[in-house]
């Protein structure tokens, strides 16, 4: 993984709601994989549009 990679994904993950942070940590299975889909789509969104892509595409 190159740094831009990286970067992208820190940022992604450094304005993580605090819902997120929270389930991630939950004992409750499926508060856990809700929070783990959707930090994973926002890392393959913000990965998506830096590679020059927007939503209205």
């Amino acid at each position: 993984m190159d740094e831009q990679t990286s970067a992208i994904i820190l940022r992604v993950i450094e304005r993580a709601p605090q819902w997120i942070r929270h389930d991630l940590e939950s004992k409750n299975v499926g508060a856990r994989a809700r929070a783990e889909e959707t930090l994973a789509a926002m890392i393959a969104n913000a990965l998506w549009e830096e590679a020059g892509n927007s939503p209205e595409n």
